[in-house]
């Protein structure tokens, strides 16, 4: 038997651009601007805050094989953090191997890409990747 968990990071009203444009470090917020654009262009919708620093596109529920856990969640999404910029794509990053080694500098986690910045990475394979994943089934499903 499912049930619907309930998770601390939701949709929020709170205004993208005012949380983008509170980011202290100049690059890292020109950088969000240009990876908005690039989600929206993506995702053909406009994105909320979920919690107070993660900016999604989409909404998805999510269900885990394992517990029958699901979770309400973004589809896609970044977060401009102090250590780096993070990124929330569809499902585990290691279904972008290939792309990853194109990609330039960059850590990752279970669903997570992290850089430091957008010149550190190739833009084109960022977008491939975005569409990508856009298309692909969630692994948790």
């Amino acid at each position: 038997m499912s049930h619907i968990a309930e998770i601390k990071t939701k949709p929020t009203s709170a205004s993208v651009e005012d949380f983008i444009n509170s980011v202290k470090e100049e690059q890292k917020r020109k950088d969000s601007f240009v990876i908005l654009e690039m989600m929206k262009k993506a995702t053909g919708e406009e994105p909320k805050m979920w919690g107070n620093s993660l900016i999604g596109f989409g909404n998805v529920r999510l269900k885990s094989p394992a517990t029958g856990r699901e979770v309400d969640w973004l589809r896609i999404g970044f977060s401009p953090r102090k250590a780096n910029i993070s990124f929330y794509i569809t499902g585990n990053v290691k279904q972008h191997t290939a792309a990853l080694e194109k990609l330039g500098k960059h850590k990752t986690g279970v669903g997570c890409i992290y850089i430091n910045k957008l010149a550190d990475i190739d833009l084109t394979v960022l977008k491939e990747m975005i569409e990508a994943s856009l298309k692909m089934e969630f692994f948790y499903k």
